[in-house]
């Protein structure tokens, strides 16, 4: 039986402390999508990511993830669990002191239970997906362009074969070129590989390249789920503000005229990846 929903929220509340952040809160995931969250400023949309990633406790309602209840495992079963996602952080979250290679590698280090030579050619593979030369898998990520973080970033994320994909914030910090770039990345590797996404993001023009649903969050629920015409269509300050302005009613006029988000192109022809194991690193 093919399964249609990634994750399914039903009834749920997140806190810190006697302090309620969501309430009475349903939003469905489904299988293969990408779906933008967005709200204003407290209304908990990376705390809201973070539970789903079970990095925040849920205080009620219940959970299904990838046809799993995450609520009724045990720890060895949360972290097999969890194995079946990645997870991008606003800043990249690079391991400072690790070259490229060694921080695409160390969840497969970790987790994979592979040979040395598999991770190499698992890791060249990465790299070519992201659009990285073999050189740059020997640079620290102080080394790096802003660009060139979210990158590697992305490339450990879908290191494990991820199913699912938490972005936080993903073209944050970047200059609006390298954020299309990254956009139109997201959308070639999503095309290829088909996973789900589950993003937080602020941006107009990302949401327009990437989201095949937006969610706004607003009074500590989802007001409303949809395409971006349709989300945009509700009547609520909210609403009015983000997508109303100057920049994006510009947006929704081109969005109308071509009845649709515009299309990226395609994913270019793949070839062979070239080894960059420890053996092909510079002397």
């Amino acid at each position: 039986m093919v399964r249609s929903d990634a994750i399914v929220l039903t009834d749920i509340a997140t806190r810190f402390g006697t302090h309620w952040i969501q309430r009475h809160l349903d939003l469905t995931v489904r299988c293969g999508e990408i779906l933008a969250i967005v709200g204003g400023s407290g209304t908990g949309k990376t705390t809201l990511l973070r539970a789903m990633m079970g990095l925040v406790p849920i205080a009620e309602g219940r959970m299904t993830i990838l046809g799993e209840n995450p609520q009724e495992f045990n720890l060895r079963e949360l972290i097999a669990l969890r194995q079946r996602w990645g997870v991008l952080f606003q800043q990249g979250a690079l391991f400072s002191a690790l070259t490229v290679y060694e921080n695409i590698a160390f969840p497969l280090l970790e987790w994979g239970h592979l040979s040395r030579s598999e991770i190499s050619d698992l890791v060249a593979l990465k790299l070519q997906m992201v659009g990285l030369k073999p050189s740059d898998a020997w640079k620290l990520p102080a080394e790096l362009s802003g660009g060139m973080v979210k990158r590697v970033a992305l490339a450990r994320a879908l290191a494990m074969e991820a199913e699912i994909l938490f972005l936080d914030e993903p073209t944050s910090g970047l200059d609006p070129i390298a954020a299309a770039e990254f956009d139109a990345l997201l959308r070639q590797v999503h095309g290829d590989i088909g996973f789900t996404v589950v993003m937080v993001s602020h941006d107009l023009d990302s949401l327009a390249a990437t989201a095949d649903r937006v969610a706004v969050l607003a009074d500590g629920k989802v007001l409303t789920v949809g395409s971006l015409i349709e989300v945009q269509q509700v009547d609520f300050p909210y609403i009015r503000a983000f997508f109303h302005g100057e920049r994006g009613e510009r947006l929704l006029t081109s969005l109308r005229a071509a009845e649709k988000c515009p299309t990226l192109p395609s994913a270019a022809q793949s070839g062979s990846a070239t080894p960059v194991g420890p053996e092909s690193a510079p002397r």
